[in-house]
């Protein structure tokens, strides 16, 4: 099986002429869905899920289905009849020749203000592991992959380290956190 990872939380997985892609939202590529055969969504952020990368997909390959919790299918199976299906934990299927189990139901707490929504994984093959946004903080990450002990991790869900992703962190700082939120570039001063 070949991974390549795609912008933010996205990564593309190929294996005997079977491409599936997992979370193509807006901080992955126009294209990063284009040409899967099967696409899995974790859960509804747009940093997961972009209705209109998902549209382009589908409407380009029209043998393509798109397997998602309720929250997501719902968004796209008028548009799709019959390719869009809900996933929850348990569910075991077997996509682009992939064999694929689903588990979890929760995102992982952003803070206690935030209400959770659902969100779950993908095991694929027995091999690769993709959590959404199950495992956000790092203790959480590290344990997790201790506990699992993979022979290789590789990262994802990257783009909240980018400068794109500053005005969500800003948002929520500033406005959770209930005071002015500024950020200073290294070198640049503000009067205390």
């Amino acid at each position: 099986m070949k991974l390549t990872k795609r912008g933010h939380a996205c990564v593309r997985l190929e294996n005997d002429g079977g491409v599936l892609v997992i979370d193509p939202g807006l901080w992955s590529e126009e294209d990063a869905a284009a040409g899967a055969d099967a696409i899995l969504v974790t859960h509804e952020h747009f940093d997961h899920f972009d209705e209109e990368r998902l549209r382009f997909a589908l409407e380009a390959n029209p043998a393509a289905g798109l397997w998602a919790p309720a929250v997501v299918a719902d968004q796209v199976a008028a548009a799709f009849p019959h390719r869009v299906h809900t996933v929850g934990d348990g569910d075991a299927l077997t996509l682009a020749g992939f064999d694929v189990q689903v588990h979890g139901e929760w995102h992982a707490m952003i803070h206690p203000d935030i209400p959770q929504i659902s969100n779950v994984g993908y095991l694929v093959d027995g091999s690769v592991f993709h959590p959404g946004d199950a495992l956000t903080v790092l203790s959480e990450v590290i344990e997790y992959v201790r506990e699992v002990r993979p022979r290789r991790s590789v990262d994802v869900h990257d783009g909240l380290l980018t400068d794109r992703s500053r005005p969500v962190y800003d948002t929520w700082v500033g406005e959770l956190g209930g005071a002015e939120h500024l950020r200073l570039s290294p070198g640049e001063s503000v009067d205390a």
